[in-house]
């Protein structure tokens, strides 16, 4: 995804195997990373969600940067969808003329999800808390 993956999630032995997170009761950091992570994992394909509603769905409150800093810290190649998760009212916030960016914008429209003026319409395409994933 975007940024490098520098080791501040070694604690995690394996991001894409979510399920498996156990993290010890006294670990406070990797707690809340897994909480979003399986939060993030049930969003389901052609769905996004907003930075701040993502963490409010975790139980993370208001951690709407928190959120966006830590997944720009994924490992490449990540099968978490990433991408399914947007800035407030639908704005994309990855520029255009980024890697990161145009893939975000690739995956989503291989979702089905229609992106106009870089927003995405949140009506149609927003994760409603009575849907799940799988």
């Amino acid at each position: 995804m975007v940024g490098k993956f520098n080791g501040n999630h070694d604690d995690v032995q394996k991001i894409d195997d979510v399920h498996s997170l156990k993290p010890p009761e006294d670990d406070e950091p990797l707690r809340r990373r897994a909480a979003l992570y399986l939060t993030m994992a049930q969003i389901p394909p052609g769905k996004v969600v907003s930075y701040g509603e993502l963490a409010a769905r975790a139980g993370l409150g208001r951690a709407a940067r928190w959120v966006g800093r830590t997944l720009s810290q994924l490992p490449e190649g990540t099968s978490l969808p990433w991408h399914r998760v947007i800035a407030a009212g639908g704005r994309l916030s990855l520029p255009a003329g980024t890697p990161s960016g145009q893939e975000q914008r690739a995956r989503l429209r291989a979702e089905g999800v229609s992106i106009v003026n870089d927003r995405v319409d949140v009506r149609r395409h927003g994760w409603l808390s009575t849907e799940h994933s799988g």
